[in-house]
């Protein structure tokens, strides 16, 4: 269970790519939100869709409405969407005017720190705390991942 007191958050990589059914899931901490979700389709290098939250049912309704919109970017509180950025070419990208991008991406940080996220950008640190070529622990779509000795680890010591 998440326990945002203690800023300890659930994490969860949903492979996105064929359909395997993968879903990685662990924990985070430096995130902040005390409430809500935050979740999009960037995250480097496989793009798949990875959520935080700090609640089960948050989470799954940011799964959805980023998959609703075919890869993006959200920020929900419950089942109330505060903030979202559409990013229909492959879940990374806008065919959008800057402007409006940038709109939407102003929108996203103000609902996170609505929700308690203290980062300038938690999108972007989310985005790497999936990126399995960088030291030492990250969560994939096969679960956690030790880097250094590439290979899936236990969640628990």
């Amino acid at each position: 269970m998440a326990d945002p007191a203690r800023d300890l958050l659930k994490m969860a990589v949903i492979e996105r790519h064929r359909a395997s059914g993968n879903v990685g899931k662990g924990f985070i901490r430096g995130i902040g939100l005390q409430r809500g979700a935050i979740a999009g389709t960037v995250a480097h290098d496989h793009h798949n869709l990875v959520v935080i939250g700090a609640d089960d049912a948050s989470m799954l309704h940011a799964a959805q409405a980023v998959a609703a919109m075919d890869g993006g970017l959200v920020a929900v509180d419950g089942d109330q969407v505060l903030a979202r950025l559409p990013l229909p070419i492959a879940g990374l990208m806008s065919n959008q005017p800057i402007e409006q991008v940038r709109q939407a991406m102003d929108a996203l940080l103000s609902a996170a720190q609505t929700l308690g996220s203290p980062l300038h950008d938690p999108f972007m640190a989310m985005s790497f705390m999936a990126l399995e070529v960088i030291p030492s622990l990250k969560l994939t779509d096969i679960g956690l991942v030790d880097v250094e000795a590439f290979q899936p680890v236990s969640l628990f010591v």
